[in-house]
């Protein structure tokens, strides 16, 4: 077996205003990163079409119909202040949640040790019945109850790096001890959420970063507060929200984390899903806007998945 990388054309059409950070300028970015005889072992597939009934998983059925009547048919429509959909942005979102869903089946069916998925729109924003910070539905959120219900795990960890908080991911899971949410991120700083004491039950651990955070507070945080949280919850999946806005370059942000942070973020990861879950774990690209910060912060972190 070996590292899977699913991504698709369909991403690249999910067009957003001239000047938005999140552009498909970024898959470029990445695609041309891994493109390296580094990589030519990578096991490259085109992503599925996502069934469109999983998006139930994570979404009542009220707001996929608003999300499906936003899309426009020409032009660009405007979601909220930061979050904007374009006509082939439905088909994009709902392959982003095939893609996720595909990388849990591949590796709860052994096609390959771990997964990472290539798309956009990202989704850790979207709450249950909110589309924003430029996510259309929370893929994660989704690929984890496709993972129980499919392949009956009982406990699945979501660890989300990027400098955002992922409200979304803790809004749907807040009272939901089947779902261990972990984040690091920047704080202060957009969505405001992500506080040491919002705990849900007893289920989401957040680790908030101050502007200015290095590598050593940062892997401190990790350490001490995120992965004694994965080690003691036992997960049969690992899901990375894998957003790489914390690296240095990124415009959006303050912290100061560089590509071997991330190796190192998902080497740890690794270990225990390998202790825990078979070494079951999946990757969901999310945040990080500046081009070579993001290229080579998921070149790292896609080379350190395939050294398994």
């Amino acid at each position: 077996m070996a590292t899977r990388l699913y991504t698709h054309p369909i991403f690249l059409e999910h067009i957003t205003p001239p000047g938005h950070p999140e552009r498909p300028d970024r898959l470029r970015a990445l695609a041309r990163a891994l493109e390296g005889e580094a990589f030519s072992a990578l096991d490259r597939v085109e992503a599925p079409a996502g069934d469109e009934a999983t998006i139930l998983y994570a979404h009542p059925a009220e707001f996929v119909a608003r999300v499906r009547a936003a899309i426009p048919e020409t032009g660009i429509a405007r979601i909220d202040a930061d979050t904007t959909a374009s006509p082939k942005s439905w088909q994009a979102a709902v392959t982003a949640i095939g893609a996720a869903n595909a990388a849990v089946d591949d590796v709860f069916e052994g096609r390959a040790d771990n997964v990472f998925v290539a798309a956009r729109p990202p989704g850790h924003h979207a709450e249950k019945t909110t589309a924003m910070g430029f996510c259309l539905f929370n893929n994660a959120a989704i690929a984890a109850r496709h993972a129980q219900r499919k392949h009956g795990a009982e406990r699945v960890a979501i660890v989300d790096w990027d400098v955002h908080h992922g409200n979304g991911t803790q809004d749907i899971f807040w009272d939901d001890p089947s779902v261990l949410y972990c984040s690091t991120h920047q704080m202060p700083l957009y969505p405001g959420t992500g506080a040491k004491n919002e705990t849900g039950a007893g289920n989401i651990v957040n680790a908030p970063l101050s502007p200015g955070t290095g590598s050593d507070h940062f892997r401190e945080a990790f350490l001490s507060r995120v992965l004694p949280a994965v080690h003691d919850f036992s997960p049969d999946l690992v899901i990375v929200s894998a957003g790489f806005d914390a690296h240095h370059r990124d415009p959006l942000a303050e912290i100061e984390l560089t590509e071997d942070d991330f190796d190192w973020a998902t080497g740890r990861l690794m270990e225990l899903a390998g202790r825990h879950g078979g070494g079951k774990l999946v990757s969901l690209l999310e945040g990080g806007y500046d081009l070579q910060g993001l290229a080579y912060s998921a070149a790292a972190h896609v080379g350190r998945l395939m050294k398994g």
